[in-house]
């Protein structure tokens, strides 16, 4: 089963790049004076790397807060990074000067970066372990930015409405090298760091009784790899967009294939997520539309069903 799965997935990642809408001459790839090579190594290569790298920090990240909070039903966006982010967008689109709009990234980062300072600020009021608290103030300043969008959209023209909701559905749509470049750096730093800290996330998903008993500094931990996973997701969403699921989904297929601990799911988990995304870019851009489908409507199209799997499932195994 395992070895199955992995071929198919090498198989995904090594045909995604030369399928497209536009038909790939191969034998002109290599030739740098032809428009296929323009288009295999400028659009083609750097929008596969961009949805690999980005489906494994969100797998990844959705694989960490399920275990530091507990909840299998947890994922990346759910302390509000996704949602800061959208809001800075949204507001540098409607009230800044179009010229600005190329760095809209930049501002995306920055609402989610502010959104991680905001957390952890509160997180010092926390006593102990209280990594639910956290959650809900995430919970909380969801609604919030979510309230502060509608505002924006209601002061925004037509094409100001357009663009903000683009950016919510996801967009794999990047132009060379450079722009995988620091997506690439977060999604690996998060695999650095995640790795670095494996016996004692499987200490603290043991028990914290145990993992106390061990030295384990469980709150200080906890948000040490918060911090990174929400830094990564914010690194991620400001290039492509808030894309959901993926840090629902692959986690709990990962474990339902390999039936090990969390702790050597790590790398599993970072490269299917990587696939995942690859997968459904593939799909995104073969429909025969007018134009691509958002990245973000086909992993709620693939992901909302196995939600709602999950939630019943565990209905079952609780009743």
């Amino acid at each position: 089963m395992k070895t199955i799965f992995f071929l198919i997935a090498v198989i995904i990642l090594s045909v995604s790049p030369f399928v497209g809408e536009m038909t790939l001459d191969i034998s002109k790839v290599l030739d740098s004076s032809s428009g296929d090579y323009l288009l295999f190594w400028d659009l083609r290569i750097p929008r596969v790397s961009v949805a690999f790298f980005s489906g494994g920090i969100l797998a990844l990240g959705g694989l960490v807060f399920q275990a530091v909070f507990r909840n299998s039903l947890t994922t990346p966006f759910t302390l509000g990074v996704s949602s800061g982010a959208t809001l800075t967008t949204a507001i540098a689109i409607v009230f800044l000067p179009a010229s600005l709009f190329a760095y809209s990234s930049i501002f995306s980062f920055f609402g989610a970066f502010g959104t991680i300072l905001l957390l952890f600020a509160f997180s010092k009021n926390l006593k102990g372990t209280q990594t639910n608290s956290l959650l809900l103030i995430g919970i909380a300043l969801s609604f919030f930015y979510s309230a502060a969008l509608m505002v924006v959209f209601y002061v925004s023209d037509l094409h100001q409405s357009y663009s903000v909701i683009r950016f919510t559905m996801g967009s794999l749509n990047v132009v060379g090298i450079n722009s995988v470049l620091y997506v690439a750096f977060g999604s690996l730093l998060l695999l650095y760091i995640v790795l670095f800290y494996k016996k004692e996330l499987k200490l603290i998903l043991t028990s914290y009784d145990n993992a106390f008993l061990k030295g384990i500094e469980i709150k200080k931990i906890n948000l040490i790899l918060l911090f990174f996973v929400s830094l990564s997701v914010g690194v991620c969403v400001s290039a492509v967009g808030p894309i959901g699921f993926v840090g629902l989904v692959i986690p709990h297929i990962i474990k339902m294939i390999y039936k090990q601990s969390s702790d050597k799911l790590i790398v599993p988990v970072f490269f299917y997520g990587g696939v995942f995304l690859v997968f459904c870019d593939l799909i995104s851009r073969n429909l025969g539309t007018v134009s691509e489908v958002p990245i973000g409507v086909v992993t709620a199209f693939l992901g909302g069903p196995f939600f709602i799997y999950i939630i019943l499932n565990r209905k079952k195994t609780n009743g």
